[in-house]
């Protein structure tokens, strides 16, 4: 029997999150109370905003529906490892659909699970390869976590940041938003020591560390984080290498269906103009032209995934690479 009533009402949110009707008998043989006080405790939990629903009748009782808000959640040992498990191994590469909330959501989870179970997470993670990864470059999640709860708490955030020609720095920041382009992480943060805006790659940070200064939030330049990060990456020359010129035996739509979006836009360029779009050479023919930075290695292997017949016909490294690439696979094929 339970008799501490707050850890009644856990145990008995927890029996009601399972996605069934309880009859007020079993709950009240499950927790070792009256059906009364079954009662009691539902009224409660209504209360504080969960949404029981009770069925009358020798079949009916109590189950748990959608409401108008999200109350939280009470998760069991496996049920929270399996949770953050999954977004560990999203939050490590910049897939799209896991955006900054995924990030929030782990920071939180990770925030709370007792050492026991971040160990197992840890552990199960690290013995675990995913099929499927992103085409960017992986990130601990410890990274993550760390910039996104500085974020969420407003807190100056201290890091080691490697540029792009190899450069090392300390960096202290007010960070603003991570912003996720489908292909990379970024973080849009003040840059203290240099009294201006910066966006830095999280790939290339190193050891973030909330100060525990707490900051007001400063307006942007522009009106969002992803408009910011567009724009700054837009000013670097480097940012477009070579155009992409590649002739599909398959429509416009068979393609832009399959088209990974990087392909269609700068890799480093969220939310720009993507003027990659397939273009339709009438019937079943189709053809792409854009501005890509992502080495041929990968563009190579990601057009021959698309499941049809093409025709590279520009860059020459590409040409090269695609031809190299057919060989090595006829190779293995025993052709």
């Amino acid at each position: 029997m339970t008799t501490d009533t707050p850890a009644r009402l856990l145990q008995l949110l927890s029996l009601l999150q399972t996605p069934r009707e309880w009859p007020g008998g079993e709950l009240s043989e499950r927790l070792g109370v009256s059906r009364r006080t079954v009662r009691r405790d539902i009224d409660r939990l209504r209360e504080l905003g969960y949404p029981v629903q009770a069925t009358k009748g020798s079949d009916g009782g109590y189950r748990l529906v959608a409401g108008k808000a999200m109350p939280p959640l009470v998760l069991d040992d496996e049920e929270a490892v399996a949770i953050a498990v999954g977004l560990r191994a999203g939050a490590g590469h910049a897939l799209e659909g896991v955006d900054e909330a995924s990030v929030r959501a782990l920071a939180k989870l990770e925030q709370v699970l007792p050492a026991r179970l971040r160990h197992r997470v840890s552990t199960l993670q690290a013995a675990t390869t995913p099929l499927t990864s992103g085409d960017g470059a992986s990130i601990a999640p410890e990274t993550l976590t760390a910039i996104a709860s500085a974020v969420a708490g407003q807190e100056r955030l201290r890091f080691a940041y490697r540029a792009k020609d190899g450069t090392e720095s300390r960096r202290l920041t007010e960070p603003h938003q991570l912003v996720s382009t489908g292909q990379r992480w970024y973080l849009v943060a003040y840059d203290l020591d240099r009294a201006d805006w910066r966006t830095f790659r999280v790939d290339r940070v190193a050891d973030p560390f909330a100060t525990g200064a707490r900051f007001a939030p400063r307006e942007l330049p522009t009106g969002s984080a992803a408009e910011y990060l567009r724009r700054s990456i837009r000013r670097q020359p480097e940012a477009y290498e070579y155009e992409l010129d590649v002739v599909f035996e398959a429509s416009a739509e068979f393609v832009g269906a399959r088209l990974p979006a990087w392909l269609g836009q700068p890799a480093d360029d969220p939310g720009g103009d993507p003027g990659g779009d397939p273009a339709s050479d009438g019937g079943a023919r189709s053809s792409l032209r854009a501005s890509i930075t992502h080495p041929v290695e990968w563009v190579a292997v990601r057009l021959a995934m698309l499941g049809c017949e093409f025709s590279v016909r520009g860059p020459g490294e590409l040409v090269q690479c695609v031809r190299e690439l057919g060989g090595r696979l006829s190779r293995a094929g025993g052709g």
